[in-house]
């Protein structure tokens, strides 16, 4: 701490191998507070703070026994669930390699894959009551090619939800700024009772992202 009672800041040279852009990351790592807490408080990610300032706001698992974590890696909401509700179920699927969680039933493999509902299906046992997804696609650095790429995994997640909701049951999911166009939109509505978009305090201001909450579902 400084003489003043603040955190005095960070400051990250920059090596001769990194480029300007991942030094000026790696000095926003080291002084973000949720980096900070996330590993004071155990979690993978400073993402897990987005799902429990969502949950607070929503309530989104009040009747979370079962669970699907699209876009698992690397693991801070499953984390987050298994916290609040120690006896969910939690099923999570990501492209990259997850470390084990504990409760938690983890497929390495691509959710686009056709494959992938079914074998989430199986594992899961039963209906969900909740289905959140932090999935993004890989940016090619064309901002409507990004929107449209992600979008396209929010509308796939969308459709298994509808498919593997129980009645009542909520889906979740990250979209970029503009958020859900009106098909998507269109579609959740008429599969839910309520849909709202928020950014929760953790998504840092300078990110394009938000959420759209899907609840209610009507089965």
């Amino acid at each position: 701490m400084s003489r003043s009672g603040k955190d005095r800041e960070t400051r990250v040279k920059t090596a001769k191998k990194r480029t300007a852009s991942s030094t000026r990351w790696l000095q926003r790592q080291l002084n973000d507070p949720y980096v900070k807490q996330a590993k004071a408080d155990g979690y993978r990610s400073r993402a897990a703070y987005k799902l429990i300032e969502l949950d607070e706001k929503f309530g989104l698992l009040k009747g979370g026994s079962r669970v699907v974590d699209l876009g698992i890696a690397p693991g801070g909401w499953s984390q987050v669930v298994r916290k609040l509700k120690p006896k969910a179920h939690v099923v999570g699927i990501d492209l990259l390699e997850v470390e084990p969680i504990d409760g938690v039933t983890i497929f390495q493999m691509d959710f686009m894959d056709e494959d992938a509902p079914r074998v989430l299906e199986e594992a899961l046992g039963g209906k969900a009551e909740l289905v959140m997804s932090d999935m993004a696609a890989n940016t090619v650095g064309h901002k409507q090619t990004d929107h449209l790429r992600t979008m396209g995994l929010v509308e796939a997640g969308a459709w298994f939800a509808i498919e593997n909701l129980a009645p009542g049951g909520t889906y979740i999911a990250k979209v970029l700024a503009g958020g859900t166009d009106n098909d998507l939109l269109k579609l959740l509505k008429q599969h839910f009772r309520t849909v709202k978009h928020a950014k929760p305090p953790a998504s840092r201001k300078g990110s394009s992202e938000w959420y759209v909450i899907a609840q209610g579902f009507k089965g």
